[in-house]
């Protein structure tokens, strides 16, 4: 595949901590979007210039705006690569039950640009992309499965086709021994012995669903 034809996949990272569990997940599934022939432009919001969620301005919903969020800040190259793009792979950890405060900016500001609130067309979306939703959390698998349930009912309405991929139960830091206090709520060998045979299988996992999305 030439580098014209190549697919750009947009990999955002909507956690704060490098090297660890969403930012191992995405950049996974980013390398199987690279084996797929796809070109990878990565934002990591954590890392932008200052931004907010959606400011409820209405611009979007002008006819010489529609799809297009005005506001102008660090996320601003973000919605531009993304609308450009031909796929999404988005991560995030789960915080107090939640997608983190950075994905629900970004998340409000894609989804409400898109929404016109008009019932006849209702997404005045014309470049669907497909997208990969990845979650990580503490808690267990099944716990926030209706909360990303949600996420990607409304991804796929107002930008495109997406998958998602719950990662639980996962490991927070490298030694609990070290901490200044016991987490008694968890135990360690048993996250650490998680970590090491069934989080390998969820990159696996990931790197497929990212070679299948810049594949579709």
């Amino acid at each position: 595949m030439s580098t014209a034809e190549k697919k750009k996949i947009v990999v955002v990272n909507a956690g704060p901590r490098k090297g660890w569990n969403t930012d191992t997940l995405i950049s996974e599934a980013a390398k199987g979007a690279e084996e797929a022939g796809a070109e990878i432009v990565r934002f990591d919001l954590f890392r932008l210039e200052k931004y907010t969620g959606c400011i409820s301005c209405f611009a979007c919903k002008k006819e010489k705006f529609k799809g297009h969020c005005m506001c102008r800040d660090g996320l601003t190259p973000v919605l531009d690569a993304i609308r450009e793009a031909d796929g999404l792979i988005i991560g995030s950890p789960n915080y107090l039950s939640e997608l983190t405060a950075s994905f629900r900016a970004l998340y409000e500001r894609l989804i409400f640009q898109n929404l016109t609130y008009n019932k006849e067309t209702p997404c005045c979306n014309i470049h669907p992309v497909p997208v990969l939703l990845v979650m990580t959390s503490n808690a267990p698998d099944t716990l926030y499965v209706n909360l990303v349930k949600n996420y990607q009912q409304t991804l796929s309405r107002f930008v495109g086709p997406c998958e998602t991929l719950i990662c639980g139960n996962t490991l927070q830091v490298k030694d609990y021994s070290k901490l200044d206090w016991e987490w008694s709520m968890f135990d360690p060998e048993d996250k650490k012995q998680r970590h090491e045979t069934v989080f390998p299988e969820e990159c696996r996992k990931a790197f497929k669903m990212g070679k299948q999305l810049a594949s579709q």
